[in-house]
């Protein structure tokens, strides 16, 4: 088992394929072109391999915030289906905690939507906190 951290000169489909798990409102061509775009900005791509499969893919951003200082904001974390409950998640998540540290930032935030009920359990049992609402407004 080994932890990366994504080279985007490098092929991301096999990445793609598994963040589609957690964003099957993409075409994976979509979510390529997405991915790509917000790299641009600063997303980065952390990932686990097990067994020469990725099994565990992170989506995140180092970014600052008068309200949170330095920070690394976790945009999206997905195991594989079949993987899941045998601790990849964890340790992606303690991996981006080091990395965070290593960065130099003071907080780790992330987002979670209201019906993931086992991902909050998830992250309340890993240290999280719940500290505010998030609000939202479609505009399109």
């Amino acid at each position: 088992m080994r932890i990366d951290l994504f080279d985007p000169q490098n092929d991301i489909t096999k990445l793609a394929e598994v963040m589609l798990v957690l964003r099957p409102s993409f075409t994976k061509e979509q979510l390529i072109e997405q991915i790509s775009q917000q790299q641009e900005q600063g997303y980065q791509l952390a990932y686990i391999v097990a067994d020469q499969q990725i099994v565990a893919v992170a989506g995140f951003v180092i970014g600052w915030k008068l309200s949170w200082g330095k920070h690394l904001y976790l945009d999206d974390l997905v195991t594989v289906e079949k993987v899941r409950s045998k601790g990849f998640g964890l340790q992606l998540l303690q991996w981006l905690e080091n990395y965070a540290k290593q960065q130099g930032c003071e907080q780790f935030h992330l987002g979670s939507g209201v019906q993931r009920f086992g991902a909050h359990r998830f992250y309340l049992r890993n240290g999280f906190d719940i500290k505010s609402h998030h609000f939202t407004k479609q505009l399109a």
